[in-house]
């Protein structure tokens, strides 16, 4: 283990040396592509001696989490609700494939209008993509329950409420825990995304900014930190999995 970490670390170092060379040389150029040395200023200024990233960047995750938990929460129940009536699931089922098929970035001006500059706007983005992949994960792993189990399970006097909460439900989890890892990325990405068109404050509205000032240091500095936010909430979740299924 900690001869991969050593082994990652420096691959890390070396294209971070290699990358500070050539634009210091002249064989890339820093306006388009920035530089570490530039980077690591722009991320200290921001963190550190001004702070003022620590604001857009509370905004974005709260927006993320907010878009999360309300999509999920809802994802959830609705597709416990398909499986409970599945005449209401087929009727309903069309509608819902109508209404996935919709760019949410596109219809981000539509929610800006109906919520305003503020994290309103961007919840609903974020709710939107994270609803659909949740609900997809709970339809499937509650499909993919083992019939034999719940024919057994039935067999042997287990109630309508125990073959659900004993066999159904803990079988469904690790399906449903994908659409859940899959949505908290989402929800984040649907918040950032809805902050690059109007936000009045977020990491993507800062984005926006350095972008169309041509601050590459400044736009390489938060896209390194919102990928770096997306493998940390992808660890965060794989571990509470891991927790939560050790049963297995």
């Amino acid at each position: 283990m900690t001869r991969r970490w050593l082994g990652h670390a420096a691959f890390v170092v070396a294209l971070v040396a290699l990358w500070e060379a050539a634009a210091t040389g002249g064989l890339l150029d820093p306006t388009f592509f920035g530089r570490p040395s530039g980077i690591a200023a722009y991320l200290w200024k921001g963190f550190v001696s001004e702070g003022k990233l620590w604001l857009d960047l509370g905004y974005t995750l709260a927006g993320a989490l907010l878009s999360f938990v309300g999509g999920s929460v809802c994802a959830v129940a609705a597709g416990l609700l398909f499986m409970l009536f599945p005449a209401f699931h087929r009727s309903a089922e069309p509608y819902l494939t109508l209404l996935n098929a919709m760019p949410r970035i596109a219809l981000a001006p539509l929610f800006l209008l109906w919520f305003g500059l503020g994290i309103g706007s961007k919840i609903a983005v974020g709710f939107s993509l994270t609803f659909f992949i949740v609900l997809a994960a709970t339809v499937a792993g509650i499909r993919s329950v083992n019939g034999d189990h719940l024919v057994l399970s039935r067999t042997l006097g287990a109630t309508p409420r125990q073959v659900f909460s004993k066999v159904t439900l803990p079988s469904a989890v690790p399906v449903m825990f994908s659409g859940l890892r899959l949505g908290l990325i989402f929800s984040l990405l649907g918040v950032v995304g809805a902050e690059l068109l109007a936000a009045e404050h977020g990491l993507g509205q800062t984005l926006a900014y350095l972008q169309s000032t041509f601050n590459m240091d400044g736009v390489m500095g938060l896209l390194f930190l919102l990928a770096f936010l997306g493998l940390g909430v992808t660890l965060l979740m794989n571990r509470l999995e891991r927790r939560l299924l050790a049963w297995q």
